[in-house]
C-alpha cells in the first residue's frame, strides 16, 4: 500500500494553566477546536507532504490517510480493519469466483452533487491501468481480465473486464479466482475519480480549484508545507452520521516538532511519537497514547541492480548477518517492535512465515557466520565495503541509519556513508534505481493477505526499488495469487519467502507498530492493522459533554 518514513514553539506554563492536562512537569493543552458556530476541527500530523492526491498515482501514508477522506471505493474499511460497503451497497460473487458484480448506492453522490455511476468504475479502473497513468500501484489490478497485458501496453484499456451493466451495476471479471480480491478494492488505486474532471484538467484534477471527490469530505485548500484542509461533502451518502466537520493535515516530518505542537494544543493526533521521547509520554499522558501493532515490515533495501551488490549474494546476505535486530527493536526503537527474521509480519493471521535458516544461531555464531561470508564475497579490513546508505529525512530514519553502519563496521568493517532526502525526493530516487546502494524503507499491507508483501518483490512490480528478479520467486507468487486458501497456497507462499530470504535482496530489520498521540476529547478511534482510519468516524467531545 504504502511507502513508510520513519516551528516548534513551547509556551510559558502561564498559559497552560486553563484546559491542560497531565502534570506540570509536561504540559499539555487540552482544548479542541470548536469555533463560534460549532464548527469541529479535526487537526492531525501527516508525517510529510504527499506527492500528490491523484489516487492512481500516490504512494505512501500521508497519501493514504487524506485519500480515504477525499474518496470512497466499492468497499471500505471498518473501524476494526475488516472490510465493509462503501459505494457498493452489495455484492454477488459468482459459484467459480471469476464473477463480481456490484450495486451502487443510488444515493452516491459526487461533491458537486452529480451521481456516482457504475461508467465512473469503469472509467477509473481503466485509467489506473493504462500505461500512460504510470500508476505505481497498476499491478493490484493483475487478477481483472486483461489487466497485465494492458499495464504491459499489449492491449487496449477499453478490454480490461470491468463493465456498467446499467447506471448502478458494476460487474467485474477475474482471469481466474483471487482469494483477496475484495480486500485490494478498499485500496485507493481502485477509487473512482470524476471523469469530466479528470477529461477537463489532466493532472489538475486534484487541485482544490477542480477537485471532486465522492467520500465523506472535499478538498479545500492545499498549501504546500503547511496545510490541507478538507471539509465534509454535504452531498456523501452517508453525511449525517458524519461528525467532524472540517479536517487538517498537517506535514510535519520532524517528530519533536509534532509532539511540541500536540503539547501546544495545536494538533489533536500526531503521526507518530519521538523514540527519545516514549518513556515520558508513557508516563504523563499514557491515556493519550496509542501503540498499534500494524502489518508492516521495515527493512534495508538492497539495489542488486548496480555494484556493489549486483550478484552479491554472500556480500547482501553477510550485512543482513552482522546486524543485531534485538538490539534495533529493544535499545533503540523501545516500541513493541518485532525482530524481522522473515519477511511477511508475523501478526498475519492464517499464515506462518518461513524465517531465515541462521535465525537460531546464537550471537557469536551469527556474528562469525557473517564475517565468513564478508570475506567469501571478496571484502576485508584492508579492502572494506564502500557503500551509501540513503533514508529519508528525520529522526527515526537518522537513527536507524547510524546504528545499521556502527554495525556493520563493528562486526565487518564495512565503511557505510549514510545521506538523508526528503520525502518526495527519496520516493523518486528509489523508483529510479540509479542512485541507490542501501536504502530504509517500510512497507505497510494494503490488505490483511500474505500477498500484499510477495507482490511487491516480483520482477516487475513499480515497488521492486531494489530490482530483485528471480524466475522461481515469481512463479511461486503468481501460482499463490489465484489458489484459494490451504496447505496448497501455503506450500507456494513457503517458496517464495524462503526463496527471497536466501536472494536477500532486502533485510527485513523489524515488524512495526504505529505509535500516536491522541487528545482524550477525540472518540472513536480504535486501532487496526492496517493503519485504515476515517476522519468520518471519529467525534469531538469537549469534556464538558462528557469527553473526558
Amino acid at each position: 500500500m504504502r511507502r513508510v518514513r520513519v516551528i516548534c514553539v513551547l509556551l510559558p506554563v502561564c498559559l497552560w494553566l486553563a484546559g491542560c492536562g497531565g502534570d506540570p512537569g509536561f504540559p499539555n493543552r487540552i482544548q479542541p477546536a470548536i469555533g463560534p458556530d460549532g464548527i469541529t476541527t479535526l487537526r492531525k500530523g501527516n508525517g510529510a507532504e504527499p506527492q500528490t492526491l491523484d489516487p492512481a498515482k500516490a504512494t505512501g501514508v500521508p497519501a493514504a490517510n487524506i485519500l480515504r477522506d477525499l474518496y470512497e471505493g466499492l468497499v471500505i474499511y471498518a473501524p476494526d480493519g475488516h472490510v465493509i460497503p462503501g459505494d457498493a451497497k452489495s455484492w454477488r460473487i459468482s459459484a467459480d469466483g471469476k464473477t463480481y458484480t456490484f450495486h451502487l448506492r443510488k444515493n452516491a453522490k459526487w461533491s458537486n452533487g452529480a451521481p456516482v455511476t457504475a461508467q465512473d468504475y469503469v472509467f477509473s479502473l481503466r485509467r489506473a491501468v493504462a500505461p500512460s497513468t504510470a500508476s505505481p500501484y497498476a499491478d493490484i489490478h493483475a487478477p481483472i481480465v486483461n489487466a497485465t497485458a494492458i499495464i504491459d501496453g499489449k492491449k487496449p484499456p477499453a478490454s480490461l473486464g470491468v463493465a456498467a451493466l446499467d447506471a448502478h451495476t458494476l460487474q467485474i471479471k477475474l482471469h481466474a479466482p483471487t482469494p483477496f480480491f475484495l480486500k485490494t478494492l478498499a485500496h485507493s488505486s481502485s477509487d473512482p475519480v470524476y471523469p469530466p474532471a479528470v477529461k477537463k484538467w489532466g493532472d489538475a484534477f486534484t487541485q482544490p480549484q477542480h477537485a471532486v471527490t465522492n467520500g465523506a469530505y472535499e478538498l479545500v485548500s492545499w498549501r504546500v508545507n503547511d496545510k490541507i484542509v478538507l471539509r465534509r461533502n454535504p452531498h456523501y451518502w452517508d453525511n449525517e452520521d458524519t461528525a467532524i466537520d472540517r479536517v487538517e493535515y498537517y506535514p510535519i516530518t520532524d517528530a519533536n516538532s509534532e509532539l511540541a505542537r500536540y503539547q501546544a494544543g495545536g494538533l489533536d493526533w500526531t503521526s507518530g511519537v519521538p523514540t527519545a521521547k516514549l518513556d515520558t509520554v508513557k508516563k504523563h499522558i499514557p491515556g493519550q497514547y496509542h501503540a498499534v501493532p500494524t502489518l508492516s515490515v521495515f527493512y534495508f533495501g538492497l539495489n542488486v541492480t548496480r555494484p556493489p551488490f549486483q550478484g552479491r549474494r554472500k556480500l547482501r546476505m553477510a550485512l543482513s548477518m552482522a546486524l543485531d535486530r534485538e538490539i534495533i527493536t529493544d535499545k533503540i526503537l523501545r516500541g513493541n517492535e518485532i525482530p524481522a527474521y522473515s519477511w511477511v509480519p508475523t501478526a498475519l493471521q492464517g499464515y506462518r512465515s518461513v524465517r531465515y535458516a541462521w535465525a537460531g544461531l546464537s550471537d557469536k555464531a551469527r556474528k562469525a557466520r557473517a564475517r565468513k561470508l564478508y570475506h567469501e564475497a571478496g571484502y576485508s579490513e584492508e579492502h572494506p565495503l564502500k557503500a551509501n546508505l540513503l533514508y529519508v529525512s528525520g529522526e527515526g530514519g537518522k537513527r536507524m541509519a547510524i546504528v545499521a553502519a556502527a554495525m556493520w563496521r563493528k562486526v565487518l568493517g564495512a565503511e557505510i556513508n549514510t545521506r538523508s532526502q526528503e520525502w518526495k525526493v527519496y520516493l523518486q530516487t528509489i523508483h529510479s534505481r540509479r542512485n541507490t546502494q542501501i536504502f530504509y524503507v517500510g512497507w505497510i499491507g494494503d490488505y490483511e493477505d500474505p500477498n500484499t508483501f510477495f507482490s511487491i518483490m516480483k520482477t516487475h512490480s513499480a515497488q521492486n526499488e531494489s530490482g530483485y528478479h528471480s524466475a522461481v520467486y515469481d512463479r511461486a507468487v503468481s501460482a499463490s495469487q489465484h489458489m484459494p486458501s490451504g496447505p496448497k497456497r501455503t506450500r507456494l507462499m513457503h517458496v517464495a519467502e524462503a526463496t527471497l530470504l536466501h536472494d536477500s535482496p532486502i533485510i527485513p530489520l523489524y515488524f512495526g507498530s504505529a505509535h500516536h498521540l491522541i487528545k482524550p476529547y477525540v472518540k472513536g478511534f480504535v486501532g487496526n492493522p492496517l493503519g485504515a482510519y476515517y476522519s468520518k468516524d471519529m467525534n469531538i467531545v469537549p469534556a464538558s459533554a462528557g469527553g473526558r
